[in-house]
């Protein structure tokens, strides 16, 4: 990206990069955004709570979580007017242009950032040019700084284009902890949408490479339970105690022994685990957080109902209590073909693309399903597109990084795309 508006853009991503913030927190990143639609002069604009159904919200952090990210936000030099509007966790934002008679056209991308300390290495371009993570411990792992940045660039390329009809992009918080897309899907904002397209950087595809529909979404639920027993002395009174450890020891070891289905593939992970407080007092309280996946959302929640009934029983089995509640979920879905194919020959002529591929399998999981799904379900069609991007550490690792050429090859196609479906041509 040579040109002025080129620069920008990967001026406005490495800002974003250097603000990564986690599921809800996205204050900084939200006003920036609000500031830069302000700026490109959209016709509507849903901020916060406009943006969301606040009570479809899940994965939300607790009230001294949100108000230390608030204040970092400040301190970064959000604009407080902005942040006013998102207080209590209530971030994100949907821009909205209206160009005449037309279809309504979608565009999702995600903003959050995840919990992972940025290499600080001369080798990691990031830390070498100075744009690395000023937040440390949390960092834009997977890309979510770039597509903050197409999103804002295909809105200011349709805004100034012969587009006829209206245009969505939703800036949507926390897909990291698949806990933002159902509280955008539930808000009503995409009961109109006629055509949608969301987009991922990279997914292990090079660039110059895209791909015109990304399928087999595992659909994921994350699970949190929390044992609590009794404590007493380790040593002199073992008996009178009911030890948490152990309830969430064997739910741990029980959850890994749920049947493998026929249908289709199935996952399950301990990814979290704690308790106790001394080697000499029974743990009065412990939990797991764990999640499990499926092929389908059928066979997601068949892994659920297992997951749940085993943590359940061990409880049970060291007579202790537990609470469970669903921390974050998303449902499977798929690429419609007509959304496809406009990709697909759109992308085909756009500078810096060398090869299409039609389809590929994510292999993991991914909250736009919940937008997808309430498109589909409301008459509309939906598909998910892959932008490859080179990067020298794989998603979620501490080196990670994008090819800033591949931004300007993802604001080209989907702007093309979304002109042609526009056009009524899918």
């Amino acid at each position: 990206m040579t040109t002025e508006t080129g620069r920008s853009r990967r001026d406005l991503r490495r800002e974003l990069h250097r603000h990564p913030e986690p599921a809800w927190c996205e204050f900084y990143t939200t006003a920036r955004v609000v500031e830069e639609c302000r700026r490109i002069g959209v016709d509507e604009l849903h901020v916060g709570p406009d943006a969301i159904d606040a009570d479809a919200r899940m994965a939300v952090p607790d009230e001294d979580t949100l108000a230390e990210w608030f204040e970092r936000a400040l301190a970064d030099g959000a604009d407080e007017d902005i942040l006013a509007q998102l207080e209590g966790g209530h971030t994100g934002a949907v821009a909205v242009l209206h160009r005449g008679d037309g279809p309504t056209v979608g565009l999702r991308v995600d903003i959050d950032a995840l919990q992972i300390r940025e290499a600080d290495t001369d080798g990691h371009r990031p830390a070498a040019e100075g744009f690395r993570s000023d937040h440390e411990g949390y960092m834009h792992a997977c890309g979510h700084d770039g597509h903050t940045t197409i999103g804002l660039g295909v809105l200011e390329a349709v805004a100034d284009s012969d587009f006829q009809g209206t245009l969505k992009v939703v800036f949507q918080p926390a897909e990291e902890r698949v806990g933002g897309g159902r509280a955008v899907a539930e808000s009503g904002h995409l009961d109109d949408v006629d055509y949608l397209y969301a987009v991922h950087l990279g997914l292990d595809h090079p660039s110059g490479e895209v791909v015109a529909g990304i399928d087999d979404f595992l659909a994921v639920s994350h699970v949190l339970a929390e044992f609590e027993g009794e404590s007493a002395h380790a040593g002199a009174h073992p008996e009178q105690g009911r030890n948490a450890v152990q309830a969430m020891a064997a739910a741990i070891q029980n959850l890994y022994a749920i049947p493998r289905h026929e249908e289709g593939a199935t996952r399950v992970n301990a990814g979290r685990a704690g308790g106790g407080t001394a080697t000499n007092i029974v743990p009065e309280e412990a939990f797991v957080e764990g999640e499990v996946r499926g092929e389908t959302t059928e066979l997601m929640q068949y892994m659920k109902d297992h997951a749940e009934r085993v943590i359940r029983s061990a409880a049970d089995m060291h007579d202790c209590d537990v609470t469970l509640s669903t921390e974050g979920q998303a449902p499977s879905a798929r690429s419609d073909q007509p959304l496809v194919d406009a990709f697909a020959a759109e992308a085909a002529g756009v500078d810096g693309v060398d090869r299409v591929v039609e389809r590929d399998a994510l292999g993991g999981s991914e909250d736009a399903t919940y937008l997808m799904k309430r498109v589909q379900e409301h008459g509309g069609l939906a598909c998910y597109v892959c932008v490859g991007t080179d990067h020298p550490g794989g998603h979620h690792t501490p080196t990670f990084d994008v090819d800033e050429e591949s931004l300007a090859v993802g604001i080209d196609a989907l702007t093309r795309s979304i002109q042609r479906v526009a056009a009524r041509r899918p």
